[in-house]
């Protein structure tokens, strides 16, 4: 804050007897609030009933008093200049303005020089960002800092005090934007609810180091929960997170976090550690870091590594479906680069496998690759031909010793010829799979080698045609598609599995020359697939509302590669038939549905049906139903809706017909008060085939404070597709 000059304001004042006797007239200045640029040096300007020097160094000023220099204002009903001290004195209707602070008061006294001071009763009042309150007493320490005494502080508006801090004392650092309270109460609803000898904050939503507001609930597992976060705002590119978490039934768990981000390096790592665990007698821990480093444009590294103490550490400590359902942590390092015709990749990978003691079948560890290196090269001639050649070399390695290892390379050179029009295309493709395998001593065979052309041709065409229906435009499309692969049989039984798998049936993997992932298995093929799509779109928009697709492919020989030695060949020579339908119907309504179906025997094998009503922004209901055939039935319902105004519901309600349980159920509350959210939140979560927990949160969010209590908002986000807070529909115009 700028200072007053006490000679620029009696010069104004002395002038005005010279000036009137010389005929001119000096008008008081009301509109002219001097220059913030200027500083010091600019001139105030004083407007008053009354003006007058009561003494060589005095100026008193009365009645709707009012100065301003330098982006500052000073009115009162009364106040004394003194300018030997560079001070004002002021009495009566008190009230300072400047660029990001309010004040009123009773009295007031103000050193200009280094803008000390003090004010009995003041009433304040931010005005770049959210916050104001009342105290006894302000004392100015500089023009950016103050302290108050028996004061208040809120977020709310004017005239609302749904929640605010009592504090004995808050000190105020607008150069940090930090505000430091001792011994500090939360009321809430005229309630005391919270108390802390000390705590601060901060003034806008720009970050800070301190204590971050407690998270709380409860669970069936581990009881009362409650996590204390020290947040550490180490530099602008980096920050560290402490978060001690108490769990009743098990101790207390430390954890924490630190992130960083660099012109040429980024990284996440946390860590995590329950020591003696009441529930289940150890301690537990977990490790997550992740880093990446940019050593040129063109290249990158890495590292991955994640790891548990026990299978049951996310299912008892977790309440996200997505965490307690993984079975595998990965782990992995790795430098790739890519440039303009090739790129290259070397990686080392394994996983760490968490079973389920409730499951009857024990889940499969997965090979380790140690290491695993990858080569390819992309170049296109001048007549449109393309060459791609990809390769790899990988070691695989098992933890259990009864399981073959070895060495596997891989070499897939292919010509490709796009040819296409305005109507249509047609790709021909031409392939030679070749491998080579190193195994260990216990093998049958120590070198295994393989060799597969594989031929393909892929076509389609587009016809266009304008459609009207119930008064609307639409251009409609129709596109049959082709597409056909030849591949010789190869005797592949002496070709350990190491990381293939089948290829779930899908639309996509129709028109795939490999009905397996992974390189360790190459289908024979003599097969056809025909598909048909149509295509609605809206003329206006250009909005697709609808796709409806089917398709199905047809064999022409007998299978005879099987992902292991034994497994039933097919004994059709056609897939079941794929039908989709999918689009934004209209404006509220988007559709997702597929069907499987056998046609020998009209049998569904597997149905997905999907819909979503989104009218507005905080309305939205999704409904989902799953059947694979004689393993999965589920339905799952989920939906946010208000209730009232400024009442929001939540809910889920995912259930298994197959395995007659509820996979995972919710139900929440969420209130927008204006200046606070309170959500509460029920979940069940299936953690094991046979097992549950129960959760609850509740949370309450005090603008411009931060939240208090379990933070339900990550279950929210994954539970209920469309959820959005209550402050964001609020701020949706």
């Amino acid at each position: 804050m700028s200072t007053l000059p006490g000679l620029a304001f009696i010069a104004l004042l002395l002038a005005a007897g010279s000036a009137a006797a010389e005929g001119l007239a000096l008008k008081k200045d009301v509109e002219l609030r001097g220059s913030a640029a200027v500083g010091t040096g600019a001139p105030m300007f004083l407007s008053a009933d009354r003006i007058e020097s009561t003494a060589p160094n005095i100026v008193e000023a009365q009645g709707n008093v009012e100065a301003r220099q330098a982006g500052q204002v000073f009115s009162a009903n009364w106040l004394r200049y003194d300018t030997t001290l560079n001070a004002i004195d002021a009495r009566g209707a008190v009230r300072l303005e400047q660029e990001r602070l309010l004040v009123h008061g009773d009295t007031l006294k103000l050193d200009l020089d280094d803008y000390s001071g003090a004010m009995t009763s003041p009433v304040y009042q931010f005005t770049a960002q959210p916050g104001r309150g009342n105290a006894q007493h302000i004392d100015f320490i500089d023009k950016e800092r103050f302290a108050l005494q028996n004061a208040t502080y809120t977020t709310c508006p004017v005239d609302n005090d749904d929640w605010f801090l009592k504090v004995g004392e808050l000190d105020i650092d607008k150069t940090r934007n930090i505000g430091t309270a001792r011994h500090a109460s939360l009321h809430f609803l005229g309630t005391p609810v919270l108390y802390t000898p000390w705590m601060d904050f901060a003034l806008n939503e720009e970050r800070k180091t301190g204590i971050l507001a407690p998270t709380f609930g409860t669970t069936e597992r581990s009881g009362l929960d409650v996590l204390v976060p020290y947040y550490l705002n180490l530099a602008p590119n980096y920050d560290a997170t402490l978060y001690p978490r108490l769990l009743s039934k098990r101790g207390v768990q430390l954890g924490g976090e630190l992130r960083y981000l660099f012109g040429d390096a980024r990284g996440e790592n946390r860590l995590e550690y329950l020591p003696n665990d009441n529930e289940a007698g150890r301690s537990r821990w977990s490790v997550a870091l992740h880093n990446e480093y940019q050593i040129d444009t063109n290249t990158r590294a890495g590292m991955l590594f994640g790891r548990v103490s026990d299978n049951d550490y996310f299912r008892d400590l977790s309440n996200l479906i997505a965490v307690t359902s993984q079975t595998h942590i990965n782990r992995e390092a790795w430098i790739t680069t890519r440039r303009a015709n090739w790129n290259a990749e070397l990686r080392a990978q394994s996983f760490q496998t968490l079973q389920d003691s409730t499951a009857a079948t024990p889940i499969a560890d997965l090979y380790a690759r140690l290491p695993q290196a990858r080569f390819g090269t992309a170049q296109t001639f001048a007549n449109g031909l393309e060459f791609r050649f990809d390769s790899e070399v990988t070691h695989f390695a098992h933890p259990d010793a009864s399981q073959p290892e070895g060495t596997r390379a891989l070499a897939y050179p292919t010509l490709r010829l796009p040819l296409a029009t305005s109507f249509g295309f047609v790709t021909p493709q031409l392939g030679w799979h070749s491998s080579y395998y190193v195994l260990d001593d216990d093998a049958a065979k120590s070198r295994v080698s393989r060799n597969v052309p594989i031929l393909s041709l892929d076509s389609g065409v587009v016809f266009e045609r304008p459609l009207e229906f119930a008064g609307r435009r639409f251009e409609q499309t129709l596109e049959p598609r082709a597409y056909y692969v030849y591949a010789p049989y190869r005797d592949q039984d002496a070709i350990p599995n190491f990381d293939t798998a089948l290829l779930d049936f899908s639309y996509a993997q129709m028109f795939t020359e490999n009905q397996f992932v992974g390189g360790d298995r190459v289908n024979d093929a003599n097969q056809l697939t025909l598909a048909l799509t149509s295509r609605f779109t809206d003329a206006d928009s250009g909005l697709e509302r609808l796709q409806v697709t089917v398709g199905q492919r047809y064999y022409f020989s007998d299978q005879q590669v099987t992902l292991n030695p034994g497994d039933p060949v097919r004994n059709s020579n056609a897939t079941d038939l794929l039908a989709a339908a999918s689009g934004q119907i209209t404006r509220d309504w988007r559709i997702d549905a597929a069907w499987q179906v056998n046609t020998q025997n009209g049998v569904t094998i597997r149905r997905n049906l999907g819909a979503a009503y989104r009218p507005t922004p905080g309305r939205t209901l999704n409904f989902g139903y799953r059947y694979i055939d004689q393993t999965t039935e589920q339905v799952d319902v989920s939906a946010q809706w208000p209730l009232a105004p400024r009442w929001y519901g939540m809910f889920r309600y995912n259930y298994s017909f197959q395995d007659d349980k509820l996979v995972e159920g919710l139900a929440g509350l969420e209130y927008n008060g204006g200046c606070w959210i309170v959500r509460g939140v029920f979940q069940r979560l299936a953690t094991k085939e046979n097992q549950s927990t129960d959760a609850f949160f509740l949370q309450l969010e005090l603008s411009g404070m931060g939240r208090i209590g379990a933070n339900p908002l990550d279950v929210l986000k994954q539970s209920v597709p469309g959820y959005r807070t209550s402050n964001d529909l609020l701020k949706t115009p």
